[in-house]
């Protein structure tokens, strides 16, 4: 049985880190591993599980000391499998500790704040691990690849300039050095989904009853305009991968072998912080000792129970 070492972690994720856009190039990131070909399902839920166990731990550990924050973000095209990472990497630890949230595209108030406020509303306290699915990376992919939507933003003409994805991409990558300087650790994460992969997921949505509601016409729409969409990708990542808070262009063809390399990366993120238990104080401790005790004497002083005889 392979074991689940903070060494072998860190070697797994490797390949798939974007720590600087430089020379970075979407096309060369591969949307199926050589590895998942010689994945059996019994050795990837082996290690699935040994993973779900290993963030358990840590995420205790986490909530315990109270000093750091992980934000997970997770983007893709349509079917890339950002549900069934949540899902499958996230089942094991305790569900108190962890906040998902989805972003739709904006309305109401939202429209009414820059294009990050909603973001804010939604990160992890001290403490706990968020969940993005989706992101403000949308208002770079998205609304790039379909800048109609920009006029439901009512922003000033002079912020509707065709620099304005470099300007957003510049405060997002200020905003997470913010997080980052403010004890959030931060890991994005690209599911790599092939167009063809893509194509027979949504046909297998669409063939069964009981998943043909996760189709939307819009996923025909968007495939359309794949290219488009890993350019804006290309450019999100090449302009926002830094060390502090890297990307992760992880193959997704596989959903199997995604997982595992959804959960090591958030495995790694939280041994970066080097997560320890609480240490007592001696006026704690003394208490501790002195509850210990009474506990104890109630404990000898109980009336024990009788068994009644049978009739």
């Amino acid at each position: 049985m392979v074991k689940v070492t903070t060494e072998r972690v860190s070697a797994f994720i490797a390949p798939y880190r974007v720590s600087s856009g430089r020379g970075f190039r979407l096309a060369d990131f591969p949307t199926l591993s050589k590895q998942a070909a010689s994945l059996q399902k019994e050795q990837a839920e082996d290690l699935l599980q040994q993973g779900r166990r290993k963030l358990s731990a840590l995420q205790e550990r986490l909530h315990a000391e109270a000093s750091w924050s992980l934000l997970l973000i997770l983007q893709g095209m349509d079917a890339a499998g950002k549900d069934g990472a949540i899902k499958h990497v996230m089942s094991g630890i305790d569900p108190q500790g962890v906040d998902v949230t989805s972003f739709k595209p904006p309305a109401g108030v939202e429209l009414e704040h820059d294009f990050l406020w909603r973001c804010n509303l939604a990160l992890p306290r001290r403490g706990r691990i968020g969940i993005f699915n989706r992101s403000y990376y949308e208002e770079v992919v998205a609304v790039r690849v379909y800048p109609h939507y920009l006029a439901s933003q009512r922003l000033p003409q002079h912020c509707q300039s065709s620099g304005i994805w470099q300007d957003r991409m510049r405060a997002i990558t200020d905003h997470e050095r913010h997080l980052t300087e403010s004890g959030t650790v931060i890991r994005k994460i690209f599911l790599n989904i092939s167009r063809e992969e893509q194509k027979n997921r949504l046909l297998a949505r669409i063939e069964d009853p009981d998943k043909m509601w996760k189709f939307s016409p819009d996923d025909l729409r968007d495939r359309q305009r794949w290219p488009e969409f890993m350019a804006a990708y290309q450019s999100a990542i090449q302009a926002t991968a830094t060390r502090a808070a890297p990307w992760f262009v992880v193959p997704a063809d596989n959903k199997a072998y995604a997982r595992l390399v959804v959960a090591a990366i958030a495995i790694e993120a939280l041994e970066s912080m080097e997560l320890a238990f609480p240490t007592v104080g001696p006026e704690r401790a003394r208490a501790a000792r002195d509850a210990a005790r009474l506990l104890a004497a109630e404990s000898a002083k109980a009336p024990s129970r009788r068994r009644r005889k049978p009739a």
